[in-house]
C-alpha cells in the first residue's frame, strides 16, 4: 500500500519570520534561520537553488518528513512561501524545520579535529540507529539514501537527529521501490554501498545500513572516509572490497569498553553482500547496549564539548570583529591620502 494521506502543510508567510541568518549551503541551496515572532522562537529554512518549476523536489522531501514523527529525526513544521529577507529573489517555497543549534555532526568534527569523548560516540551511534529503525519499521519503510555527518543534526545537548531527505524513498518488500525513479541515484561516494555503482541498483534497507556502517568510523575516528582519495577511484575500490582502515581503531580498543563490540557491529553494516548485513533493529540493540556502558558519564563529556565548542566560537567572534576594524582602518587611510591629493 502507498502512504496515508497527509494533511495540508502549515503555511508560513515572511510577514512572519525576521532576523534571518544563513547557517549553511550546499549544492541543494541554503539553510537559514530565522525568528517565527508569533511562535517565539527560532526556526530553519531550507530553500533549494533550482527545482522543476514545480517544486517538485522540495515538496516530495516534505512528504518524505512528514510521514512520522520520531525524536531522532528532524521536524517540519510547516512550508515557507515568500522572499528570503534581503535576498532579492522571486517568491519561493521552503521547508520550515527545528532549529538546531548545534549544527551538523560535520560541524562538530571539523571543529573538534579529533574523536569526540566516547561517551558521546556510543551515544551519537545509538540515536543515529534510532533515527534509522524508526524509517525503516515505517510502513511502507522510508529509505534514507544519503547518510553522513552532514545530515546528522546536533541539538543544544549535542542529542542526534537525522535530516535531508531529498533522496528518501518508500520501500515496499514485494514491489521494490515505491515508484520509478526517473533520475540517476545520487548519494554521497564515500558513504554508498558497493551494489549502489552497479547500473542494476536497486535500493533497500540494506543500503542504508552499509551507509550506517561508514558513518559509524566517521563518528568513531572523526574523520571522513577516504578523504584524500580521488572520487573515480572509490567509485571503483568500493565494490572491490576496499573500506575505510581500522588500524587506529583497533590500536585504542582494548581500553575502551564496548568500542570492540562496535567495530564488530561497523564491519557487519559494511559487508559486500546486502543480505550478511544486520537490521536497523540488530543494530539499535546493540548500540543500546553499548550505550549503556557510558551513559553515566554522558553530561560530563557533553559539557566538555560544549566549552570547547563556545570557545572556538568566541575566538572566531573576535577575528571576525579584528578583521572588521582592520578593513575600517585601512578604508580610512585611504581616504585620507585621497583627500590629500
Amino acid at each position: 500500500m502507498e502512504p496515508v494521506s497527509l494533511p495540508a502543510p502549515t503555511l508560513i508567510e515572511e510577514s512572519n519570520l525576521t532576523d534571518w541568518k544563513v547557517i549553511g549551503s550546499g549544492g541543494f541551496g541554503q539553510i537559514y534561520s530565522a525568528r517565527h515572532h508569533k511562535w517565539c522562537c527560532s526556526v530553519a529554512i531550507k530553500l533549494l537553488h533550482y527545482d522543476d518549476g514545480t517544486n517538485g523536489s522540495l515538496l516530495r522531501e516534505m512528504d518524505m518528513m512528514r510521514i512520522g514523527g520520531s525524536p531522532f529525526v528532524i521536524q517540519v513544521l510547516g512550508v515557507f512561501k515568500g522572499r528570503p529577507a534581503s535576498s532579492g529573489l522571486s517568491v519561493q517555497l521552503g521547508l520550515v524545520m527545528e532549529l538546531m543549534e548545534r549544527g551538523s555532526l560535520a560541524c562538530l568534527q571539523k571543529t573538534l579535529c579529533e574523536t569526540p569523548p566516547w561517551p558521546l560516540v556510543f551515544r551519537l551511534a545509538h540515536q543515529v540507529a534510532l533515527g534509522i529503525n524508526f524509517l525503516h519499521t515505517l510502513s511502507p519503510s522510508v529509505l534514507h539514501l544519503d547518510l553522513k555527518p552532514s545530515n546528522v543534526l546536533l541539538d543544544s545537548s549535542l542529542n542526534a537527529k537525522l535530516t535531508d531527505f531529498g533522496l528518501a524513498r518508500c520501500y515496499h518488500s514485494t514491489t521494490r521501490l515505491s515508484k520509478k525513479v526517473d533520475r540517476e541515484e545520487g548519494g554521497t561516494n564515500s558513504y554508498m554501498p558497493p551494489e549502489a555503482f552497479k547500473v542494476t541498483y536497486s535500493p533497500t534497507r540494506a543500503s542504508d545500513i552499509y551507509s550506517y556502517g561508514i558513518l559509524l568510523w566517521s563518528i568513531v575516528t572523526g574523520k571522513q572516509p577516504y578523504a584524500d582519495a580521488i572520487s573515480s577511484i572509490v567509485r571503483f575500490r568500493i565494490p572491490l572490497g576496499d573500506r575505510p582502515s581500522l588500524d587506529e581503531i583497533q590500536s585504542q580498543a582494548a581500553g575502551i569498553a564496548g568500542l570492540r563490540r562496535l567495530t564488530n557491529l561497523m564491519e557487519k553494516c559494511w559487508e559486500t553482500k546486502p543480505n550478511l548485513r544486520p537490521t536497523s533493529h540488530e543494530c539499535t540493540t546493540e548500540t543500546e547496549e553499548l550505550y549503556k556502558m557510558h551513559r553515566h558519564t554522558i553530561n560530563d563529556a557533553v559539557f566538555q564539548v560544549l566549552k570547547k565548542l563556545d570557545k572556538k566560537e568566541e575566538e572566531e567572534g573576535v577575528t571576525q570583529q579584528f578583521q572588521r576594524v582592520h578593513i575600517s582602518q585601512a578604508s580610512g587611510s585611504v581616504l585620507m591620502l585621497n583627500l590629500l591629493n
